[in-house]
């Protein structure tokens, strides 16, 4: 439990990480607020919560101004796949952009600290491997992708700009590929396409040959770096990677998933998407130094609770239909 209990703000709340976060803050002892447009959040990720006396839920887009207060700010709201941010591009930049702007503003004029999540699509394509974060990194600022690697970069702009402007409390973290329970079923993700195919022995999709490697994170351990970078001090900005450096080809996962669920999926092959970076992976050293962080969930037991969570949602949707 907190010893001071404070008043927090997630904004994409309702969202797969959002809500873990959520969650945890409850738990530490704060009180949550969170917020959500509801694009891609759900309000099946909250609903347990929403009995709790020091947690409270507010429909809002972050692309207009919130006027609340408190005292920390978690700015977790944009889509965060592919087929989510490219359904509505426009609105991801906005999102990203507008919606910094509009959230460290609050952040200004009620003197709370700010993380940012960010993410390692700001390396686009890396030529480096694995990324530290004083690369640079190697984005096509006119692909399909750019409305989220460039919307993410901005935001960072601003962060530090804010920072040295108005004194802003900054942090910034870099998440790489997280997985986990709540994850959206139709994200377009490798971890959550490939359990919600094998759990209806359907046919896996890999595109490309299967070499491209990833590396995955569980959210647990997601959410532990949040929370320690977040109680740093002044002097912590980051950017900070967050994320497993075990990276493993796309191919092995899907192999994996097929062991863990005991399904009959085939693994089929598809043409790799525009822009798809073929590696990555992080270098986690600076969390280490700096945090004392470093994920400790193996991939096993991530994927056996992840594939859990897909069966029951899978049996809720179509309970006359037998699910893996």
């Amino acid at each position: 439990m907190s010893l001071t209990r404070k008043r927090i703000l997630v904004t994409g709340g309702a969202g797969f990480l959002g809500s873990h976060l959520c969650e945890r803050l409850l738990a530490d002892g704060h009180d949550v607020l969170c917020v959500d447009n509801y694009f891609t959040g759900r309000k099946d990720n909250i609903a347990h919560l929403m009995g709790n006396p020091h947690f409270e839920m507010m429909r809002h887009d972050i692309t207009f101004p919130l006027y609340v207060e408190v005292d920390q700010i978690f700015n977790l709201a944009c889509p965060a796949s592919p087929i989510h941010y490219q359904f509505d591009p426009v609105q991801t930049t906005k999102t990203s952009v507008i919606g910094a702007i509009n959230m460290l503003g609050l952040a200004k004029r009620v003197g709370a600290t700010i993380m940012q999540a960010s993410t390692s699509e700001v390396y686009g394509d890396p030529t480096v491997h694995p990324q530290t974060e004083d690369y640079r990194g190697n984005v096509n600022p006119l692909g399909p992708r750019a409305c989220y690697d460039e919307g993410k970069r901005c935001a960072e702009t601003l962060f530090f700009d804010y920072q040295r402007q108005h004194d802003v409390q900054i942090k910034v973290v870099r998440i790489f590929n997280t997985y986990g329970p709540r994850m959206h079923p139709n994200d377009g993700r490798v971890v959550s396409n490939f359990i919600v195919q094998a759990l209806q022995n359907q046919d896996i999709t890999l595109y490309g040959d299967g070499s491209q490697t990833r590396a995955f994170c569980y959210v647990d351990d997601l959410i532990e770096g949040f929370i320690r970078i977040m109680n740093t001090g002044r002097e912590v900005t980051g950017p900070i990677n967050l994320g497993n450096p075990h990276e493993i080809p796309v191919s092995e996962l899907a192999e994996r998933v097929i062991r863990l669920t005991g399904s009959s999926s085939r693994i089929v092959h598809r043409p790799l998407p525009q822009d798809d970076p073929l590696q990555r992976c992080p270098d986690i050293t600076l969390a280490g130094q700096v945090l004392g962080w470093k994920p400790t969930v193996p991939l096993d037991e991530g994927l056996a609770r992840t594939a859990a969570y897909f069966r029951q949602l899978l049996a809720e949707r179509a309970p006359h239909h037998a699910v893996g």
